[in-house]
């Protein structure tokens, strides 16, 4: 008869919000991608932008379009500032998330031994058992051939 081990409950939940901090993980390590992916593609517009406007000089600009050039240059830069805040953020969260993850999974680590470890007391116990029973039948078994051959 195999005896349960105690904390299967807690060994279970355990793995549950390892499942869940994983899941987490994996969620803010994509808002991480997501956000270092934004910033990519503002400061490759702006690079773009500023060769555009540069070849556009070349031949000669007014002071109206210098003047929407240096606005929209101005947001550009400030959408840039945002996005590396943003990622900033982002990276902070995964990090933290990471930290989360790497603790759950030291708990669900370590149940998973004490459930090893029971496992192996069980066998061990039950090992102990069958052999008693063995060496108590040998001995009867025994004790019985003594009684016919004294007959």
């Amino acid at each position: 008869m195999k005896r349960a081990f105690p904390l299967q409950a807690i060994a279970d939940l355990s793995a549950l919000r390892l499942e869940q901090a994983t899941r987490r993980l994996a969620d803010l390590i994509g808002a991480e991608q997501a956000a270092s992916e934004r910033l990519r593609l503002l400061e490759q517009y702006r690079q773009e932008y500023q060769t555009r406007f540069l070849a556009a000089a070349e031949k000669g600009v007014g002071p109206a379009d210098w003047r929407n050039y240096h606005a929209f240059l101005a947001r550009l830069e400030e959408a840039i500032e945002l996005a590396k805040r943003q990622l900033s953020e982002s990276n902070a969260r995964a990090a933290a998330g990471k930290q989360q993850w790497l603790e759950q999974r030291a708990r669900t680590k370590a149940f998973d031994a004490l459930k090893q470890r029971h496992a192996e007391r069980v066998m061990r116990f039950e090992a102990k058992l069958e052999q008693k029973v063995t060496d108590e039948h040998a001995a009867r078994r025994h004790a019985a051939e003594e009684r016919m051959d004294e007959s």
